[in-house]
């Protein structure tokens, strides 16, 4: 069975399995790609901020600590929902249970919108990009992280669960469909090289301010050899664009 969008969530193993993952201590997301992603941020104090694909949430409680004033998330797992209600209660928050394709976008009502390794499962951006600019008000920023194209472009001995140490980059300007083996499950996303995204951004009125790939910094590896292994591969990318 493949499953398509935040659906592989609801299921109850993979999503026990994938929260252990996710928010242990060394996790890529926590040491590679959140210090680039909150640089890029800034400063977030008074803001009011969508989260798109909020997962659990957990980002929100960061950035009420770096002073946002709201917070709403945007989340197609019932699973996820139902954590981010509690991860967030008592907080100036709201978490809407909905795809980011049919959700309904206010006009001008944010100061940034933000996504964490989520855009890559849309099969269309397009749209989505476009409700996003309307979003955001005067001077309003998007920053948002997808795995790296690198990585998406070819799954060829993405089944081995050892630690990778080569990898195939094959098919890279084949935009479109890849089935993941991933934690023991098969999910569905989509592989576009950087240049789409770029064109995408660019034709929905954006100004992309910055591109990252997110080189590893030393002194977030506790292990040496994990940190040389994490050298040789890109596995985020992120963008910052201004309205």
């Amino acid at each position: 069975m493949e499953y398509k969008g935040s659906s592989v969530y609801d299921n109850e193993e993979f999503f026990e399995s994938y929260l252990a993952r996710r928010n242990r201590e060394e996790s890529p997301n926590n040491i590679i790609e959140k210090p680039v992603l909150l640089e890029l941020i800034g400063d977030v104090k008074g803001k009011k901020v969508l989260d798109l694909g909020c997962g659990e949430a957990r980002f929100g409680l960061e950035l009420f600590d770096l002073g946002c004033s709201y917070y709403e998330g945007v989340e197609g797992s019932d699973k996820m929902v139902g954590n981010a209600l509690k991860v967030l209660e008592g907080t100036p928050s709201k978490i809407y249970h909905s795809t980011m394709e049919t959700w309904v976008y206010p006009v001008n009502q944010y100061d940034l919108v933000v996504s964490r390794m989520a855009l890559h499962y849309l099969e269309d951006l397009s749209p989505v990009f476009n409700q996003v600019f309307k979003s955001l008000g005067k001077s309003g920023h998007f920053i948002f992280s997808v795995q790296h194209p690198l990585l998406t472009s070819s799954l060829e001995k993405a089944t081995d669960s050892s630690k990778r140490t080569n990898w195939i980059v094959d098919d890279y300007f084949n935009s479109g469909e890849r089935i993941e083996p991933w934690i023991d499950k098969e999910v569905v996303k989509y592989h576009r090289t950087i240049e789409d995204y770029y064109r995408l951004l660019k034709n929905a009125g954006f100004q992309i301010e910055d591109l990252r790939e997110c080189s590893p910094i030393k002194t977030h590896f506790k292990s040496e050899d994990e940190y040389l292994r994490r050298k040789r591969i890109p596995l985020f990318l992120i963008f910052s664009c201004s309205k």
